[in-house]
């Protein structure tokens, strides 16, 4: 991994993790969170198949806190992906968002679509949408983990959480994967958000516009791949379905045992399908 900087617009130095030599453009990589890039480390060995940029967003990661911290919103996030593909000299981007980089990633193909190569969507969250998710969809999903060891200090978290009156968000953790292990503790501790304001304002006022946002999808030239974790409960599969009805050119998968990392659950199936997706490939 080598690291660069580039500077936006409005003069907020961001910080870039270039992953592999893959052959062809590289493929740039938001993350979610918002949070730095870390957790995606080369996503489960892509980086084998093309090269990969990831950046930190701002105010994360190795990236500068913006001197206008309304810029953290979402929409304007879109902006600094316009910013690196120009850094990067590129006439088009293939473009992968992650769980809320996936609302990052919308929003740039809805204001830049002439420049999108091809979307691929990660454990998507359905929020730059309009699609809902409802208490009863994750707990409907999160009982078909029943027989994990941790099953029984989890879910009453969870149930708790989806009624409105709790907030043990850690006892509910061990759902987002596919199993539950040291591996996997490591990774959700590396995707930890680290700067609150950044979070609390990358919704603000003005961040969305579902109906825009939707129309712009339905009329994208761009392929999309939209892949879920069977046992996501942040971005259940029946929710990344329907999203995937938006688009006019988009292919579903669904990864069995995954959760919320699917490139930790399984790389092998997931850097096949993304990878075939990127090469071109109809799935």
């Amino acid at each position: 991994m080598t690291t660069h900087t580039f500077t936006t617009p409005d003069g907020t130095r961001l910080a870039c993790h270039l992953y592999g030599d893959g052959p062809g453009d590289p493929v740039v990589c938001v993350p979610g969170g918002p949070a730095g890039s870390r957790y995606l480390g080369d996503l489960g060995g892509l980086s084998a198949h093309r090269r990969l940029v990831v950046p930190d967003l701002r105010g994360n990661g190795d990236s500068a806190v913006p001197a206008d911290v309304t810029t953290y919103r979402c929409d304007h996030l879109a902006e600094d992906v316009e910013a690196l593909r120009r850094h990067l000299n590129l006439d088009r981007i293939d473009l992968l968002g992650h769980s809320a980089g996936a609302n990052i990633a919308v929003r740039y193909a809805e204001r830049h679509p002439d420049r999108v190569g091809r979307l691929a969507l990660i454990a998507p969250s359905v929020r730059a949408v309009g699609i809902d998710v409802t208490g009863e969809q994750r707990r409907a999903l999160a009982l078909l983990r029943s027989g994990e060891p941790w099953f029984p200090a989890a879910f009453p978290a969870l149930d708790a959480i989806t009624r409105g009156n709790g907030t043990d968000w850690a006892a509910v953790e061990p759902f987002l994967h596919g199993r539950w292990d040291e591996s996997a503790r490591r990774l959700q501790e590396l995707g930890r958000p680290a700067n609150p304001e950044s979070v609390a304002l990358f919704g603000a006022e003005g961040a969305f516009d579902p109906p825009a946002t939707r129309k712009a999808l339905a009329a994208l030239a761009a392929p999309a791949l939209l892949l879920a974790g069977a046992y996501d409960l942040n971005s259940p599969p029946a929710a990344v379905t329907e999203f995937a009805a938006l688009f006019r050119d988009a292919a579903l998968v669904v990864q069995p045992g995954a959760g919320h990392y699917p490139w930790a659950d399984d790389a092998k199936a997931f850097t096949a399908t993304v990878a075939e997706f990127l090469g071109g490939a109809d799935l």
